[in-house]
């Protein structure tokens, strides 16, 4: 699998560390709009209508959470309250032992 992402200067650089490539695929995922890669149409969540309706799409990260885990030794995607769009705290960590927690705005 390739994936890339931004590095601090804003350039697209590939991702090569084995535990890192899921967690960007997990934040990109939680970034996606349902039905938006045209590769896997489960993957994403609806974020617009969330934003609209002011429910959060807790299902929709519920099956994101367990459509990544197996990629981890744990992982718990939670929702950050109080925030104006969907945003979510990731708590992972690797199958090497690397604890990494991160925070995704949608």
């Amino acid at each position: 699998m390739r994936t890339y992402g931004k590095d601090q200067s804003g350039n697209w650089v590939e991702i090569t560390q084995t535990g890192y490539i899921w967690l960007a695929t997990l934040a990109q995922t939680l970034r996606l709009n349902e039905n938006e890669s045209p590769f896997y149409s489960n993957y994403g969540i609806p974020a617009h209508d969330s934003i609209m309706s002011q429910i959060a799409p807790d299902a929709a990260i519920n099956r994101t959470q367990s459509q990544y885990s197996p990629y981890f030794a744990t992982l718990a995607v939670i929702k950050v309250p109080n925030t104006d769009s969907p945003t979510y705290k990731i708590n992972a960590v690797f199958q090497n032992g690397t604890t990494i927690q991160t925070t995704v705005a949608t």
